[in-house]
């Protein structure tokens, strides 16, 4: 890992852990072991590193990509947000800190939000897809099911260990249970067993 990415990598971590305010300039070096200087010469300014960090970060795709052409789309959904809610639920520290942020430093959240809103479109388009191969017949505007889908992920990747009793059990069947009851309001059919 070279000097930039080791600097970015330890000012994630740091404003996980500490915010906008407790990310100074002099955690983050000890942290990238560098020193303070090193950061300016790269950055110009503690804003800037915390945005292009964030900012990096959001650039992780958060569940891959959904097929193009659904073949299974329990199997499928399931899958993708089982991987979404792990991404989330192991970010969950630094998007509490930026959600946190977003009232005083708006830009913070104008970087975070980039893997999520890509993420919603992806299965816009899959919910688009389903109906285009006849797995429903329902009109429904794609970016209801998607908002309903990415926001029961967020809930249960963020609240499930502060509030474990408000959540389904086990945690191990809990996004099947969400998509298995969004595709049945979507009137798509359950593969069965022989197919």
């Amino acid at each position: 890992m070279d000097t930039r990415d080791q600097i970015l990598s330890a000012a994630t971590t740091v404003f996980a852990q500490h915010g906008f305010r407790g990310s100074t300039t002099r955690r983050i070096a000890d942290a990238a072991g560098v020193n303070e200087v090193t950061i300016f010469r790269y950055f110009g300014s503690k804003d800037a590193l915390l945005e292009e960090a964030v900012r990096l970060d959001s650039t992780t795709p958060l569940g891959g990509l959904l097929p193009e052409v659904p073949a299974n789309p329990e199997a499928e959904l399931t899958s993708w947000a089982e991987a979404v809610r792990d991404h989330l639920h192991s970010k969950r520290s630094l998007i509490r800190k930026c959600m946190g942020e977003m009232e005083e430093r708006p830009e913070m959240m104008l970087c975070a939000k980039q893997a999520p809103v890509r993420s919603t479109n992806n299965l816009c388009k899959y919910f688009e897809s389903l109906r285009k191969h006849g797995f429903t017949q329902e009109k429904v505007d794609p970016m209801v099911p998607a908002a309903m889908l990415m926001g029961t992920i967020f809930h249960d990747a963020m609240g499930r260990e502060m509030m474990p009793e408000a959540m389904p059990k086990p945690q191990s069947k809990a996004v099947t249970q969400y998509v298995r009851l969004l595709l049945n309001g979507l009137g798509v059919k359950r593969k069965s067993s022989t197919q």
